[in-house]
C-alpha cells in the first residue's frame, strides 16, 4: 500500500511508498528529479532502483521515503527494510550496485534535506538506517550532516578513479616506458582489425545477453562472481539497461573481429562519473594477443574525453591490474543513522563492522607472507 503523511513546512509534503505498482509509476517524476541531482549515479536512476526491486525484493519490505513540493518530487531515499542481522533499513540496489544514495536537488537551500531527514528519522522508529556505498560528496551526507540522534561514518569499499580525459591523456600520464607499451597495444588492436560499435537501443537486449554468454565463458574454470551467473541478475539487467541507454545513462558496446561479436562492454554514464560496469570477452581475444583491459578503457573515454564527466571510475576493487592506470583511491561512506531508542543496533553494527575490518587485515597480512 502507499501512505501518505501529513503537510509538513508550507508546501512541503512527504509520502512513504510501500507498493511496487506504485513504485513504478513514480518513473517521469523519478526522472526528472534525478536530472537535478548532480552527484547522482546510475545506480540512483529509477530503471536500475525498479529493476533491481523486481529481480531482488522482497514483498512488503518496500520503503520509499518521499518529499514533494507543489506536487513535485523534489527529494528521495529508496529503502528497503531488512530484519537480519538487524533490523535496518538499507538502500535499493544491494551487493550488484557500486554506490548508493539519496536523491535530493543541486537547487535545495536545506529545507528538503530537513524534511526528508526527518521522515526518514519518523520510518525508522525502531530500525537502524544504515548507507552502504556512498560516494563522498553524496546526497546522503547532506542527510547525515542532520541527523539529530547517534551516528556514525565509517569507511565503505574502495574505487579507483581516473580523471575524464581522452585515453592519449591517460597515456600521456604514464612513465614513459609504460606509455610506450600501451600505444604498441593500441597498434596491435588496430592490426588485428578489432572494431567497436554503440549498439543502437533496439539491439541492447540481445547484446546484453551475449555479455553474459562471454563473461560466463571468460571466467570459465576461474573464480567469478557468482551472482553474475543466476537468471535474476540477467533479468535484471536486460530490463534496466535498454531504458537507461535511451535516457543517456548508460551505453553498450560491442567489440567484432572478423565480424565476429568477441566482447561487449557495458558502461554506466553520469555527469558525475562515467564506468565500466560488466564485460564479456571471447578467449579468442587473449590468444590474439590482444590486451582486453586496454581496450575497454579506450572505448571507455568516448565518453569522457571531452570533459563532460567528472571522473572516469573503475568502481569498486583494488585490483593490481587498475593501478597500472595510476587511479587516485576514493572511499566510499557508510552512513550509519539511529534514533536513541535504536542507539543500541548502531554500537551493535560498529562492534561488526570492526570485526569485519580486522579479519580482512589477518588475510592480508597472511596473503602478503605468503608471496614472500
Amino acid at each position: 500500500m502507499t501512505t501518505t503523511a501529513h503537510p509538513t513546512l508550507a508546501a512541503y509534503t512527504t509520502e512513504l511508498v510501500t507498493d511496487e505498482d506504485a513504485f513504478a509509476g513514480l518513473a517521469p517524476a523519478w526522472g526528472r528529479l534525478y536530472r537535478r541531482c548532480g552527484t547522482a549515479t546510475p545506480f540512483q536512476s529509477h530503471a536500475w532502483l525498479h529493476s533491481w526491486w523486481r529481480s531482488y525484493g522482497t514483498p512488503g519490505r518496500l520503503r520509499l521515503v518521499l518529499v514533494r513540493y507543489g506536487g513535485e518530487l523534489v527529494g528521495a531515499a529508496p529503502l528497503t527494510l531488512v530484519h537480519r542481522p538487524l533490523p535496518t533499513l538499507v538502500p535499493l540496489g544491494g551487493a550488484i550496485s557500486d554506490y548508493a544514495d539519496v536523491l535530493l536537488a543541486d537547487a535545495d537551500d536545506g529545507r528538503v534535506a530537513d524534511t526528508l531527514t526527518r521522515e526518514l528519522a519518523e520510518a525508522a522508529r525502531t530500525a537502524l538506517i544504515d548507507f552502504r556505498e556512498v560516494r563522498p560528496g553524496g546526497a546522503a551526507e547532506r542527510v547525515y550532516d542532520r541527523w539529530r540522534g547517534p551516528c556514525r561514518k565509517v569507511p565503505d569499499s574502495v574505487c579507483l578513479e581516473l580523471p575524464a580525459v581522452s585515453m592519449d591523456e591517460l597515456v600521456g600520464r604514464l612513465p614513459s616506458g609504460k606509455a610506450q607499451r600501451v600505444r604498441a597495444k593500441l597498434r596491435k588492436l588496430g592490426s588485428l582489425g578489432v572494431r567497436r560499435d554503440v549498439v543502437p537501443p533496439d539491439g541492447v537486449d540481445a547484446a546484453l545477453r551475449r555479455l553474459l554468454d562471454l563473461h560466463r565463458l571468460q571466467w570459465q574454470g576461474r573464480k567469478v562472481t557468482t551472482e553474475h551467473l543466476q537468471s535474476r541478475f540477467q533479468e535484471h539487467l536486460v530490463r534496466s539497461v535498454g531504458p537507461m541507454v535511451r535516457s543517456g545513462d548508460a551505453v553498450v558496446t560491442e567489440f567484432r573481429l572478423d565480424d565476429e561479436v568477441v566482447a561487449v562492454d557495458l558502461t554506466l554514464l553520469a555527469p558525475s562519473l562515467a564506468g565500466g560496469y560488466l564485460y564479456g570477452a571471447h578467449p579468442r581475444l587473449r590468444e590474439r594477443k590482444a590486451d582486453v583491459a586496454v581496450m575497454l578503457l579506450d572505448a571507455c573515454t568516448q565518453h569522457t574525453g571531452t570533459g563532460e564527466r567528472g571522473a572516469l571510475s573503475l568502481l569498486r576493487g583494488d585490483e593490481p591490474y587498475k593501478h597500472h592506470w595510476r587511479p587516485e583511491p576514493v572511499v566510499n561512506q557508510r552512513l550509519l543513522l539511529a534514533r536513541r531508542r535504536t542507539a543500541p543496533l548502531l554500537t551493535a553494527a560498529l562492534c561488526d563492522a570492526a570485526a569485519r575490518q580486522r579479519i580482512k587485515e589477518v588475510r592480508q597480512r597472511w596473503k602478503e607472507r605468503r608471496q614472500e
